[in-house]
């Protein structure tokens, strides 16, 4: 965990010459593969192949995400306590073989719809377990100071693979079948365990041993986000954005086909537009986040994603696809940014043996909220109309964002970490010293660490990747290349961070 929370003016130049991060680079691009062409192929052998109804479909899809939202937290636990490089492979690995048991079972002629139902569910619960363990892992691999730009390139990086993955899904789907691609799926996944596999040993020290039930284990990770005002606040609107565009997506292709009359190239070219400007995104974000400082970037981002939604209700009323094809642009962009700045906010915030509890726990609340949109989404829209609904969904999304703009509320608690369990936070239980708190209020009022540099802790001055009294040196950190301002500690362009 860092001390400072100022952005910077880091290069992020020298993350392409550091190893660790390159490898990880590479296994979320397979990941992504991976994800995409099973998800595809999966609905698509449900519906073709064992005569899935609505219902069927949609189930292959929820079971999906149902498992991340309930197993998330104790993930977190689980990510703290083992050696994270042996669970990353662990992981990967049982996905190929629970992807590839699907063709197999085809092949011999066995394959069931309870069979399809176990693979979502099972695949669904180590993909979020994953994403979990990737994050606490990031801030092992790459010094503070880079954490914003290396958040942004892992999000360039797995777009990528959500933009070709649906693509090589369908040929694959269509040439061979959807049984038959899942094999490339599997394969995808095998290669992701053997980047993993490459990672440095260093990244197998046991996380901290504690005989804690996971419920105590829990409760400190919570009172990591309960402690500083600013991340509270991320984690519930983000969960309120998520409840309204959860909502709206659910309605989107329905509303877009039905109502609005579009044809299904157009449906398709708005998701095609929307890949692209997450990937433009995710290259601008650093740099606008240190242009205006990384809480203002989740402000203003925030805000602009909140009152995108409200284009989709717009389209009813002028040129449809158009109107459909900004929302995806300004979303795209401005939600990816958001995300970016909000993960990097949840990781400088968290102590590092905390990072599994945090991301679990910030993973299942934003997780949680998009069914349930979802679902009062559809069920609202069958009583009122698909208009009224969507711009309910709109407004919810927008004053979700809103909040943001709200004055935070200081306390003791907050600026000194008192309100953490005894040693979760390191040693005087506070993730920062007051003197440069995310919420200290000086004479001339509230400070903003996303705008300054923080210079007076000592423990900072010998650079941000030395280790005080409450916590051992990050020995990936310290290989990765560094520009001399920040291998002498001259600023602490540290940004904080968010979950998936």
């Amino acid at each position: 965990m860092s001390t400072g929370t100022d952005t910077g003016t880091a290069d992020d130049s020298s993350l392409w010459r550091h190893r660790p991060f390159l490898l990880l680079c590479g296994e979320q691009i397979a990941s992504s593969l991976g994800r995409q062409i099973t998800a595809l192929a999966l609905a698509l052998l449900a519906v073709t192949g064992l005569d899935a109804g609505p219902f069927g479909a949609a189930s292959v899809l929820a079971l999906t995400y149902l498992p991340g939202a309930v197993l998330s937290p104790l993930a977190g636990v689980l990510v703290d306590r083992v050696r994270l490089r042996n669970l990353l492979a662990a992981l990967t690995l049982a996905q190929a073989l629970v992807v590839g048991s699907v063709p197999a079972a085809h092949t011999a002629g066995h394959l069931t719809r309870g069979h399809l139902y176990l693979v979502a569910a099972v695949s669904g619960a180590l993909t979020f377990t994953l994403s979990v363990a990737l994050q606490a892992a990031l801030p092992r691999v790459v010094p503070p100071g880079r954490l914003l730009g290396a958040n942004s390139a892992l999000t360039a990086a797995r777009t990528s693979g959500q933009i070709g993955g649906p693509a090589l899904g369908g040929v694959l789907a269509g040439f061979a079948g959807p049984a038959p691609a899942l094999f490339a799926g599997s394969a995808a996944y095998t290669a992701e365990a053997l980047l993993v596999l490459t990672l440095p040993a260093a990244l197998n020290i046991r996380g901290t041993h504690s005989n804690d039930s996971p419920l105590d284990a829990l409760r400190s990770g919570l009172a990591v986000v309960r402690t500083h005002p600013r991340l509270r606040r991320m984690v519930a609107s983000g969960a309120g954005l998520n409840l309204g565009s959860g909502a709206a997506t659910a309605l989107y292709v329905f509303y877009a086909a039905r109502e609005l009359r579009l044809h299904a190239w157009q449906v398709g070219a708005t998701y095609a537009v929307y890949s692209a400007a997450t990937v433009i995104g995710a290259l601008l974000a650093g740099r606008f986040a240190r242009t205006t400082g990384l809480w203002h970037a989740t402000q203003v981002c925030g805000l602009v994603a909140g009152a995108a939604v409200f284009l989709i209700p717009a389209a009813s009323l002028g040129p449809a696809f158009v109107l459909l094809l900004a929302y995806q642009v300004i979303y795209g962009l401005s939600g990816t940014v958001w995300m970016i700045s909000m993960t990097t906010t949840q990781q400088q915030f968290t102590p590092d043996e905390l990072q599994g509890r945090v991301a679990g726990l910030v993973q299942a609340v934003l997780l949680a909220t998009v069914p349930a949109g979802a679902f009062a989404g559809g069920a609202l829209a069958a009583w009122f109309g698909n208009v009224p609904v969507l711009l309910g969904a709109a407004t919810a999304a927008l004053a979700s964002a809103a909040t943001l703009w709200a004055p935070v509320r200081t306390t003791a608690a907050a600026a000194t970490g008192a309100a953490a369990p005894a040693g979760s936070l390191g040693s005087a239980g506070s993730p920062r010293s007051e003197s440069h708190s995310a919420d200290h209020a000086g004479p001339s009022g509230p400070v903003n660490p996303w705008a300054q540099a923080a210079l007076t802790d000592p423990a900072e001055s010998r650079g941000p990747d030395h280790a005080g009294s409450s916590g051992s040196a990050n020995p990936l950190a310290q290989t990765a290349p560094s520009d001399p301002a920040e291998s002498h500690g001259g600023r602490a362009d540290h940004p904080p961070t968010m979950s998936p």
